[in-house]
């Protein structure tokens, strides 16, 4: 079968499929078959052409294809934003914490429309933290709040992990296609942002107190005392949060973005100024609104400007259990102030900055064919005899997968069954929150759907695979293989009394080796509620189990994600084939 040279491009455009029919009856879904899908075939055709309609049901833009979009500009979670822009280009970095790869690169030419085109890195460190190894975790730790600069053809990522307790510096001359090398400073510098300045480099950080320290000029090391405080209390009540640092120097003055949350108050968006870096600091509150949901205020981010010189800035809101979305607003500047949207009141709806292009999405659908583009952000063994569980193993998924830490690269496969992701089981472990090799894409609002074609029939005793509602307080729905059956069930997680358990609420016992999972998410006005279903046909859904109330905050801290996974809870060697994962944006119900 023929190759399509540029397969990245297709696979966006091409495999970001759903079917969208559906009647809904007494606890019985009906879904209309996809077109043009022979997935009952062992192989499949590397594109397959679809019904336009079913192509734009996974597009996660809020570009309403009239010239205007919607807030949040991405309904997704895309938290502790860094922005530039370069020539045409603009460039966007965010959190992504205990996932791999991390940090993505997302790029746009108009602001509202994002795609994924790189990470930063794909493994941050190696050890049982970041693995999931031996019972220990990295959640809601791993890579924090990135800054992202450009200076003389070189762009730079740099960040802090709590959970090695250093900061990295990473940097490369091609942001989308490059490989990134990298700095380490055995030191943490909170919520940093990079300042170039007249030949010198400069580390804006800290929480409440903001410092800042110099580099050396190729940013490989922090100079020798030069650590200096800006600011002793930076919150607008004294002695609350105020972080997320970004520095900028422009029209003679130096400012300083920093997010604040009072107590009893919502996040609000502060600016800071002075003519000199280490000389006297004014203050002002640029962004102090809820855009009318819930107390959640809309902070910290970056600014950026397009080529005619508007300025727009880009924060996050907090969006209940989907996480917390990006906004974009205009930004116009008043005696040296910068004023953003309408009197610091981001709007709902507005303008798209510059217009003609197309949309975009950072969650796909995926039918699983191996892509032949390598991506540059892979750990390469020297040799193949010697390739580790961290190292790349021949397979490319598209670039809107992250796996729950660092993945055992031995255990899963796009090139073993063509037009399958294969994922076998490693450790034995108890749940899903412990399991290797978890494959993850964002939920997205204000509503989502996603299911998977699950072939099970080399499932061993003790085994669980099936696809989930992730966070820390998760559900899902599997097939699990018990006393030499199958049954597909329902599982919450619950960590009362500080032990980690699953708790099923509800099994159907089966015979066939292939089976179809689905779970919805709704996160319309907050209701923030998943709904369980599966299939035998791919045709008819039935719903099991209970609604999972979903909930944001947790040790995770981060949005819903949809998470294919198998694991083993007696003995090793088993594996499931997943034939496809398909999102639409809307429920069964």
């Amino acid at each position: 079968m023929k190759r399509l040279v540029q397969f990245a491009a297709a696979l966006t455009a091409v495999l970001s499929l759903t079917a969208c029919a559906t009647e809904v009856g007494t606890g019985v879904v009906t879904s209309k078959p996809l077109p043009g899908v022979t997935s009952e075939t062992e192989e499949k055709e590397d594109t397959a052409m679809l019904d336009e309609d079913i192509i734009k049901s996974t597009i996660t833009s809020t570009d309403d294809g009239n010239g205007n979009y919607t807030n949040p500009v991405i309904f997704a979670d895309v938290p502790d934003i860094d922005i530039i822009r370069v020539d045409d280009a603009f460039y966007m970095v965010s959190t992504t914490m205990h996932l791999s790869p991390g940090c993505p690169v997302m790029r746009s030419y108009d602001l509202v429309n994002w795609e994924i085109v790189n990470y930063v890195f794909d493994t941050l460190e190696d050890s049982d933290k970041l693995a999931l190894r031996n019972g220990e975790n990295n959640y809601g730790k791993g890579q924090w709040a990135t800054t992202l600069r450009y200076n003389d053809g070189v762009y730079y990522a740099g960040f802090t992990s709590f959970s090695t307790g250093r900061t990295y510096i990473y940097h490369t001359d091609d942001i989308e296609n490059g490989k990134w090398d990298r700095f380490v400073f055995d030191e943490c510098f909170h919520d940093m942002s990079l300042l170039f300045d007249d030949g010198k480099v400069y580390l804006v950080y800290g929480g409440g107190q903001i410092w800042y320290v110099e580099l050396e000029k190729d940013l490989s090391a922090v100079k020798p005392g030069t650590k200096r405080k800006l600011i002793d209390d930076a919150g607008l009540v004294k002695g609350c949060l105020a972080e997320g640092s970004h520095v900028y120097k422009m029209n003679g003055y130096y400012y300083i973005f920093i997010i604040t949350w009072p107590p009893h108050s919502k996040r609000t968006q502060l600016c800071y100024r002075s003519k000199a870096l280490d000389g006297e600091w004014e203050m002002k509150v640029i962004i102090d609104d809820n855009m009318g949901f819930r107390n959640d205020g809309a902070a910290q981010g970056g600014i950026v400007d397009d080529k005619d010189g508007n300025w727009y800035c880009f924060v996050f809101q907090d969006h209940g259990a989907v996480g917390r979305t990006p906004v974009l607003s205009t930004m116009t500047w008043e005696d040296g102030w910068p004023v953003v949207g309408v009197d610091g009141k981001v709007p709902k709806t507005a303008k798209i900055p510059i217009a003609g292009h197309e949309k975009k999405s950072v969650v796909t659908s995926d039918e699983f064919i191996n892509s032949q583009i390598v991506r540059s952000y892979h750990n390469f063994a020297d040799t193949p005899e010697e390739a580790g569980e961290n190292d790349y193993n021949g397979s490319n998924l598209a670039l809107e997968w992250q796996w729950n830490h660092n993945p055992d690269n031995r255990l899963w496969s796009l090139t073993e069954r063509k037009g399958y992701l294969r994922l076998r089981t490693g450790d034995v472990c108890g749940t899903v929150a412990n399991a290797r090799n978890t494959l993850t894409q964002r939920t997205f609002g204000p509503e989502c759907g996603g299911y998977i074609k699950l072939d099970v029939s080399e499932m061993k005793e003790g085994d669980t695979a099936g696809l989930a509602a992730f966070a820390e307080k998760y559900g899902y729905v599997a097939v699990k293989m018990e006393d030499g059956k199958k049954y597909i069930v329902t599982v919450w997680y619950d960590d009362n009394d500080d032990v980690e358990q699953e708790f099923e609420t509800e099994r159907v016992e089966i015979t066939e080796n292939e089976v179809y999972l689905r779970v919805d998410c709704d996160f319309k006005n907050a209701a923030d509620k998943a709904y369980f279903y599966y299939s035998l046909d791919g045709d008819n859904w039935t719903k099991i189990g209970n609604t999972l109330q979903m909930n944001y905050y947790g040790l995770h801290f981060m949005g819903y994600r949809y998470a294919i996974f198998n694991f083993p809870t007696k003995q090793s060697g088993g594996y499931v084939d997943v034939d496809y994962f398909r999102v639409e944006n809307k429920l069964l119900k």
